[in-house]
């Protein structure tokens, strides 16, 4: 794949009025950083941020060896490391898709060029509502997550298309496990307030990242489909175990973590649990059907 925009890159007729009504509905409801949230009612640290079964270690002989409260700051700093995803992704977005306006001003319909600035201008708010978050809440940002480095390197000279699917992958996996464990009503407010409000706005970047996605993939040779194929199978082979543990928690916890950072056969057990690979399948399953959908996984 080149820079240049050798396939089409736009949504398909059919779609067209659903471009027009994101972007209405986006100008009309934006998320407003001031009221985002209640950040006057504060965050529960006593309670648990996400569904426990869903805790990394859920399942496994190491869960048994935490108590009560080590699994709560565990879920805790599970949330903080979903947070500091988000974060790195959103915060690299804008830069990823104002490069593709500036660029390709000269080929971009005037809906795709608008939406792209909604949608760098909706990240940016994104990123600073999640890092007040973590403020409020006294966690961590993880240092270093996410693929920002990706983002900056390779894809902005790849076709725009690429990038968006690219992202979209991203951005609809960290969303789906977010919103999967988060929104019970036992669970800690502020929380569920922050990830519900924030799907709003990542409800429409989805539809639109399928749109474009679907439409470039409609008009890609045998050849291109299979670096496509490529990228994605990359993608999510990295995407799914990094969503479900990471071994950096080890830093942020107050007590000694149960996993050796250094011993990846751990990882790996974690990974395939029966509790991890039942809920990964559960709350992914949206992504990989889409995937599959277009002969891509």
């Amino acid at each position: 794949m080149n820079a240049t925009a050798d396939v089409e890159f736009d949504v398909s007729e059919s779609n067209k009025k659903g471009l027009s009504r994101l972007i209405t509905v986006s100008h009309n409801r934006p998320m407003n950083f001031a009221d985002a949230l209640d950040w006057d009612t504060g965050v529960d640290r006593r309670l648990c941020p996400k569904v426990p079964e869903h805790g990394w270690l859920y399942g496994t002989d190491l869960y048994e060896q935490l108590t009560k409260e080590q699994r709560i700051e565990c879920l805790w700093m599970e949330i903080a490391r979903d947070v500091s995803m988000f974060i790195s992704l959103e915060q690299t977005i804008p830069v990823l898709y104002m490069g593709y306006v500036n660029k390709y001003q000269g080929q971009l319909s005037k809906d795709i060029n608008e939406y792209l600035m909604i949608f760098s201008k909706e990240e940016i708010v994104h990123t600073m509502v999640f890092k007040r978050y973590l403020k409020e809440a006294n966690l961590p940002l993880y240092v270093g997550e996410g693929s920002a480095q990706i983002l900056l390197g390779e894809l902005p000279n790849l076709n725009p298309a690429l990038g968006i699917m690219y992202t979209l992958i991203i951005e609809w996996i960290a969303e789906l496990g977010a919103m999967e464990s988060t929104q019970d009503a036992n669970l800690e407010p502020m929380t569920r307030a922050l990830f519900k409000n924030h799907h709003r706005d990542e409800a429409r970047h989805i539809s639109f990242g399928k749109w474009i996605s679907e439409q470039y993939i409609a008009q890609c040779d045998e050849a291109q489909l299979q670096q496509i194929k490529g990228m994605v199978a990359g993608l999510v082979k990295r995407m799914i175990p990094a969503y479900t543990f990471t071994p950096e928690i080890a830093d942020y916890v107050s007590f000694d973590y149960p996993v050796d950072k250094n011993n990846s056969a751990v990882f790996t057990q974690i990974y395939q649990s029966e509790s991890n690979k039942t809920l990964n399948q559960k709350r992914f399953k949206q992504v990989f059907n889409w995937l599959e959908g277009l002969n891509l996984l």
